[in-house]
């Protein structure tokens, strides 16, 4: 089957990587030559590093850059089994392209959007035959992280999201299947990760190096709240935070914090602009974590709470099931544990109460406490019997 990925940044070019390497012909289109000319300088080197470390031989990476073409018309596509669109978060954008792109494709090619928080049944809306598109959601690097959610829109053929989904796994990719809701599995219930992290900073109970200690050195997550943020990109986060604010009709459970956008709007993105939470020039120095366990413990519950009622109404809303829910978190954000098994760790009785006191001392919205959670509390049941 041939392969066609519509958009040559990192994600479209990783993505290309991971089906060329599985051995399909993959042609990837931007409307940009010089973006497809940087696309192909770029997987290039890419490759010769994977030889460098061993990983491929110099035949492997160039049979694999072989089945990888650069394409500026969307014509090409005329005999692609699947085409995935991995262009900017724009919903007009990418109705746009699935409009044109429908009206070149064979009638059985399947057409998925890469999206990360837009709705997938709205995109689908802009094509003739909306049965046959889905989100398939990579993330990024796309070549080594393992974790895709497939997301079918309301319209999409059972058969469709089936094939798709037997394609992925082909890939070596593990795939979890979710709702069409906003930020699906992983960028839905990470949300907390990052706001109460930064509501706990606002208030002052912690500074930054305080917080992200507290997170890897007694939570055991590889970085803390910051650190990730810094790496994603502040702007990229921020963004993300709010469409997910928005999409839920401004629930406060997912506010956007001031801080981050100020941080954003200053142009402090993190490592790619050299500062963002923390400083990364080359004689940089951050300040130290005070490290008070007591304090710590408080941070890592008060995170890991919201984190853990976020993923419990995820599941009490249908959005996905127990097992994609702990497995999306663990390989595609890389937690340490799945949230629901760690409910079961800490105690649900235990996650209700501190949610209760945290609504009490608030009377926020934000920590509303999940009815599944209120529910299993008072049944004495646990997601892992």
């Amino acid at each position: 089957m041939n392969i066609g990925i519509i958009g040559s940044g990192s994600m479209g070019t990783g993505i290309a990587q991971v089906a060329a390497t599985a051995g399909h012909e993959v042609l990837i289109f931007d409307n940009n030559p010089a973006a497809l000319e940087t696309a192909s300088t770029k997987l290039q080197k890419i490759l010769n590093r994977l030889v460098e470390k061993g990983r491929l031989d110099d035949p492997q990476a160039k049979a694999i850059f072989g089945r990888i073409y650069f394409v500026d018309e969307l014509s090409a596509y005329k005999d692609a089994g699947l085409v995935i669109e991995a262009i900017v978060e724009d919903l007009n954008a990418k109705k746009t392209v699935f409009g044109h792109l429908e009206k070149v494709v064979s009638e059985t090619c399947i057409l998925a959007t890469n999206t990360s928080s837009l709705p997938v049944t709205a995109i689908a809306a802009a094509c003739e035959k909306t049965t046959r598109v889905l989100g398939i959601h990579f993330f990024n690097p796309a070549p080594l992280m393992k974790l895709v959610e497939i997301i079918p829109a309301i319209q999409t053929n059972s058969a469709v999201v089936k094939n798709a989904r037997k394609l992925i796994e082909s890939w070596g990719k593990l795939v979890v299947k979710a709702k069409d809701t906003p930020g699906f599995i992983v960028n839905r219930v990470a949300r907390p990760f990052y706001g109460e992290a930064l509501r706990i900073l606002e208030e002052g109970l912690a500074d930054v190096p305080t917080i992200d200690w507290a997170m890897t050195e007694i939570g055991g997550f590889r970085m803390g709240p910051f650190q990730l943020m810094d790496y994603i990109g502040n702007d990229v986060n921020y963004t993300v935070t709010e469409t997910v604010f928005k999409s839920f009709f401004y629930d406060p459970r997912y506010k956007p914090s001031f801080t981050q956008k100020r941080l954003a709007e200053a142009g402090r993105l993190g490592r790619k602009t050299g500062q963002g939470f923390y400083a990364y020039s080359e004689n940089a120095q951050n300040p130290e974590p005070s490290k008070d366990r007591k304090l710590g413990e408080d941070i890592f519950w008060r995170i890991l709470v919201l984190l853990i009622n976020e993923a419990a109404d995820a599941l009490y809303l249908n959005v996905a099931s127990r097992d994609d829910m702990d497995l999306a978190m663990t390989k595609g954000v890389n937690y340490p544990k799945g949230l629901l098994r760690w409910a079961d760790e800490r105690g649900i009785q235990n996650c209700v109460e501190t949610m209760d006191r945290l609504h009490q001392e608030y009377l926020e919205d934000r920590y509303r406490c999940s009815p599944l959670l209120r529910k299993m509390a008072r049944e004495g049941r646990k997601f892992y019997e």
